[in-house]
This record gives C-alpha cells, sequence and structure tokens, in this order.
C-alpha cells in the first residue's frame, strides 16, 4: 500500500465510523469498502496507536479522541471565519493595517482570511499556509495557551529568519510565560525585517482559544502608543466576535485562559 492509498483509505475509514457509533469489526470495515483484511488490520492498528480510532475489548473499531478533537477545531476554527469578516473588515478599516484571521489545524496553525487596510503591508503569506511557531505573533500566542503546540515549537527546529528571531529554548519560554500573562503576543520583526505582528486571542465559552487576530504593521511606523492603541481595538473586535460565537463576558472583562507547559 502506498503512502497516499494509506493516507486516503484512513480518511475513508474514519468517514465510515463517523456514521457508526457503535463501532464495526475489521470485517465489516473491509465488507463496506471493499479491503483486504490484512492490509485493513495494519491501517486500524496504526490508527489505534495515533489515537485516531479505538477498539474495545470484543474488537469493534470507534472514531478516536484525536480524530475528534481535531473535527471539533476545526469546526471551531470554520465557524469564527464566518461569524467575525464584518468585524475584522471594520477592523481594517479603523486601524488602516492589514488584518489576518488563524486558527489552528492541528499540530500547524496558518491564515485563514486576509483583510487589506488602507496602508497595507506587502507580504506574501498565502492563506493556509503553515506558520513558524517561534517567530510568529500568532503562532507564539496558540504555543502558549496550547499543550500539543508548545512540545512542537521545542521539539522542532526553530530557524532565525531575522537578527531578530528568539530561538533559544530559555528566551522563547519567557516568552510565551509573558505572552500568558498579558494575553497578546508580539513579533518584533521576529518573522520579518520592517514588519510587527500583534496578535490576539479569539476564546469560546469552554474559554479556549479557537482564533486569534493579527495586526500587521511596518515597524517604522508603530510607536509604543500605536502599539497600545492597535491592541485596544483588536482586543475590542475579539470580544466582538467571542459574543458572536455565544461567549458570555463578565462586566469586570474576560480572564486569560491558563495555559498548560510542556
Amino acid at each position: 500500500m502506498t503512502s497516499n492509498d494509506r493516507y486516503s483509505r484512513t480518511f475513508d475509514v474514519l468517514e465510515l465510523l463517523v456514521g457508526r457509533p457503535d463501532g464495526m469489526t475489521v470485517t465489516e470495515i473491509c465488507k463496506r469498502l471493499g479491503l483486504p483484511i490484512s492490509s485493513s488490520h495494519n491501517l486500524l492498528q496504526r490508527m489505534v496507536t495515533a489515537e485516531v480510532a479505538t477498539v474495545t475489548e470484543d474488537l469493534r473499531y470507534s472514531v478516536g479522541p484525536r480524530a475528534v478533537r481535531l473535527g471539533i477545531r476545526i469546526v471551531d476554527g470554520l465557524e469564527v471565519r464566518a461569524l467575525s469578516r464584518r468585524h475584522l473588515q471594520e477592523l481594517a478599516r479603523e486601524t488602516g493595517d492589514d488584518i489576518y484571521l488563524a486558527v489552528p489545524f492541528g499540530r500547524r496553525v496558518a491564515y485563514v482570511d486576509r483583510f487589506p487596510g488602507s496602508r497595507p503591508v506587502t507580504v506574501d503569506i498565502r492563506l493556509g499556509q503553515s506558520l513558524f511557531l517561534h517567530a510568529t505573533s500568532v503562532g507564539k500566542l496558540f504555543a502558549a495557551h496550547d499543550r500539543q503546540l508548545r512540545r512542537k515549537l521545542f521539539a522542532g527546529e526553530r530557524p532565525r529568519l531575522t537578527p531578530h528571531t528568539l530561538t533559544e529554548p530559555e528566551e522563547v519560554e519567557r516568552e510565551l510565560d509573558k505572552i500568558v500573562a498579558e494575553d497578546y503576543a508580539v513579533s518584533n520583526e521576529e518573522a520579518i525585517v520592517g514588519v510587527v505582528g500583534l496578535a490576539v486571542p479569539i476564546r469560546a465559552d469552554h474559554d479556549a482559544v479557537v482564533a486569534a487576530i493579527h495586526v500587521s504593521a511596518l515597524s517604522n511606523t508603530i510607536t509604543p502608543e500605536e502599539q497600545q492603541n492597535l491592541l485596544r481595538a483588536a482586543r475590542t473586535t475579539a470580544r466582538a466576535i467571542e459574543r458572536d460565537l455565544g461567549r458570555v463576558h463578565s462586566e469586570g472583562g474576560t480572564r486569560p485562559g491558563v495555559a498548560t507547559k510542556q
């Protein structure tokens, strides 16, 4: 079985199991999908090991917790994108800066929407492209609040993209702790020279960070006062999106979620 066949059959099996909450035996799966027993058994065992599927003592397979978590996050991300568009368009008009919406997909983070401002920052970032977790404001924001992404950040390579990129584990750890405490992230020319990125979280009613607003500005035009103004505007927009998502805010404002360290 080639890698492409294996990936395709994994999704075929998942689609089949989604409709069978009571589970299915390997024989039932093979019969429905027209697959040989031996290779299907091996595939199912790999899916169980990866927590994409689970198996009971009587050898019935069901959708696993990892697949469920990923499915929830994808749906949350798509819902956020639909509900946030008018708010982000208004933020781009108000600030004049480029505004992005970022969401996590499993072990990566990507922009899923972009709204150019009146003074757009010309950066070649494609929607859906994986972002660096250690160098971008949204990458650091999600890594600070998500144990899985934090592990990936420290386990993987952290290339020095600019002279300002944080790469040493100790300095990255301090940066993530600061992000949790302040509830926003800044990439000060760490990914692209001349560009400052600001990111604030969007939370669902269970307090998890389901998306982030990214403001992209030119470093030679953003003063400390302007940075605070942009953060206030982005936070106001995030709260409006959260209300549309059904999140209830207390009179004193929201309390940042607590990150889980690696």
